[in-house]
């Protein structure tokens, strides 16, 4: 075998359809663009969306809603993983803690929830608290401090 002998396999290549070759090739005449109309023409570029003169989707959707650009999203961590971490042997539970224990991604804002409960008394840092987290920390002998 050698490169020139090589040859494409038997059926993978097509000859293309030749338009505008005269009525003799079969596809004379308007060359299967159909009969007038702007696709018919030389240089027709149609619009993003253009749907053929019918309605466009985009347009016949309604729209609805409302995006908050200022809204702050956390990361929920709850008390009792937060426990877990505490039976680990911390004291003092951090942002940093809770994200090298994969309970957050590296840019999260954390925020602790009052679901499970707590037994060690520990400081927890984090960047939010909902009232019931706060309550269970305190009643467990630890402190919740907000990060700034």
């Amino acid at each position: 075998m050698k490169l020139n002998n090589l040859t494409p396999a038997v059926g993978s290549t097509h000859t293309s359809k030749r338009l505008g070759r005269g009525q003799g090739s079969g596809k004379g005449g308007t060359s299967t663009r159909g009969t007038k109309g702007a696709q018919a023409r030389a240089g027709y570029e149609h619009k993003i969306g253009f749907e053929g003169g019918q309605m466009p989707i985009q347009r016949l959707l309604p729209k609805f809603g409302f995006k908050n650009p200022t809204r702050v999203e956390y990361k929920a961590v709850n008390l009792d993983a937060i426990e877990a971490l505490a039976q680990a042997g911390l004291k003092e539970i951090g942002v940093a803690e809770i994200k090298a224990a994969g309970l957050a991604g590296k840019n999260d804002l954390v925020k602790v929830l009052g679901n499970g409960e707590l037994k060690s008394a520990v400081t927890v840092n984090a960047d939010a608290f909902s009232k019931s987290a706060i309550a269970k920390i305190e009643a467990a002998g630890g402190k919740a401090v907000v990060n700034e």
